[in-house]
């Protein structure tokens, strides 16, 4: 398999590595003044600027986003609306970005060639039940009508 992406062509074996590089953030950094019942999940990948964010609620995905390389993708129960857009990460001409900070500019129209990539790498952690849950939102009427 190989994902065209505005000019960068990814496949199998790089697709594969960038999933491969997840790794799970310890919870006691991450801000938890959440409501009760809410939780937060933080996966960084070995690149800089690749997260994958979760928040939970009753053990349910009430937020999710994915960043990688200056895109994002992101999806919140409240809207159950999907959004692709483009980061502040790797602009030069911030000179007030702090890289604890992200800010997004959503696209008018959705990426699908982004959000290929993104379940592409999601996919192969489905074994683990996080991954598991937010690939099934991706089988979602609401994600449907997009693609």
């Amino acid at each position: 398999m190989t994902i065209q992406t505005n000019n960068n062509t990814l496949d199998k074996k790089e697709i594969a590595s960038l999933s491969a590089s997840l790794r799970p953030i310890e919870q006691k950094i991450l801000k938890q003044d959440s409501p009760q019942g809410t939780k937060r999940i933080w996966f960084q990948g070995a690149e800089p600027y690749f997260d994958v964010f979760f928040e939970l609620k009753n053990d349910e995905i009430v937020w999710f986003q994915f960043t990688l390389r200056g895109k994002s993708l992101s999806w919140d129960r409240k809207t159950t609306k999907w959004e692709t857009g483009n980061t502040n990460e790797l602009r030069v001409d911030d000179v007030s970005f702090y890289p604890a900070s992200k800010t997004i500019d959503n696209h008018e129209k959705i990426d699908c060639e982004f959000i290929n990539l993104v379940k592409s790498i999601l996919e192969l952690r489905a074994e683990e039940p996080i991954f598991t849950k937010v690939l099934a939102l991706f089988e979602s009427e609401e994600f449907k009508v997009i693609t």
